[in-house]
């Protein structure tokens, strides 16, 4: 049986994770690039916020600073291929490979780094009564955060560059035609992506994991198309708008992780089936919108005859 207690704990890790779902949404839906970055851009984040947390420096300055060098990453990805013409993926693929080595110098040639020092994690349980759940926390930094970055990228993508950035994704020949330097566009959206997929690995490296793990990156860019998919399965139409899409995202990565709790609960499945489970939620999601379709032609064809 689903306790409530395994919910709770997959809606506190969804908003945490949703985070990293944002930065897809970015790269995937916005700029229409398919960055492979995050997978080590986001221990990249874990990494540098634990060594810098354990070498005594304030743990939001720390995450600041892996958000800087998930800036850097985007800008590798970006300047590989809109200077060196390397197709997106394989820019990605690229840089991705560099990070893994990049990461290992940054956690001295280890492959876990456990926080030795203070963490936002702790600085949060101090503003609440001692025993408060680990969940509580993660759920109210998650919301917080998720509140703040879509009234800031709401806010950002209503200006010229975000406009412009949207309209690169959109269509490149259009956008180039009218003036807008699209190399330009597509290199800001992958330093913004892989900001906020640095600044996930940082929150998830200090509320859930307790350190950063070289590997902890493996799968997050499954992970992000598949809440990223669920939620505008789910929630969007064709009508809505920008923040509320960026609200759907979020829903999906709570569902998401929601779910993979709640099937982690049922006996016979183990830690190692989440890929496999991750697989068979994503073609469903898939799958909705055809099924819909047709379902849509059959009432279609029967109201004609």
């Amino acid at each position: 049986m689903i306790k409530l207690v395994t919910i709770q704990s997959g809606i506190a890790q969804g908003l945490l994770w949703a985070v990293l779902t944002i930065g897809v949404y970015i790269t995937y839906r916005v700029l229409d690039f398919a960055d492979l970055t995050i997978e080590g851009t986001f221990p990249l984040g874990a990494a540098v916020t634990v060594v810098l947390i354990n070498a005594g420096v304030n743990p939001f300055l720390a995450t600041l600073i892996a958000m800087a060098a998930g800036v850097v990453a985007g800008l590798s990805t970006g300047i590989l291929n809109t200077v060196l013409k390397i197709p997106a993926i394989l820019s990605g693929i690229l840089t991705m490979i560099a990070l893994y080595s990049v990461n290992i110098r940054i956690m001295s040639d280890k492959a876990t780094v456990a926080i030795a020092g203070n963490s936002i994690k702790k600085i949060v349980a101090a503003l609440f009564p001692a025993g408060t759940v680990s969940n509580t926390l993660s759920t109210v930094t998650g919301v917080i955060v998720c509140a703040l970055l879509i009234i800031f990228l709401y806010i950002f993508f209503g200006t010229e560059i975000g406009c412009a950035i949207r309209a690169t994704g959109n269509n490149p020949k259009m956008s180039r035609s009218v003036g807008i330097n699209t190399d330009l566009m597509t290199i800001i959206g992958l330093m913004l992506s892989n900001a906020i997929v640095a600044l996930s690995g940082s929150l998830i490296a200090q509320f859930d994991y307790g350190s950063a793990l070289v590997n902890m990156g493996q799968g997050t860019i499954v992970i992000g198309l598949a809440s990223v998919i669920i939620g505008e399965v789910i929630l969007i139409h064709k009508e809505h708008n920008f923040a509320y899409r960026l609200f759907s995202v979020v829903f999906g990565a709570i569902l998401y992780r929601t779910i993979i709790a709640c099937v982690l609960t049922i006996s016979g499945f183990k830690a190692t089936d989440i890929k496999i489970i991750t697989a068979i939620i994503v073609a469903i999601a898939l799958s909705v919108p055809v099924f819909k379709e047709k379902a849509a032609l059959t009432k279609k064809r029967k109201s004609a005859k």
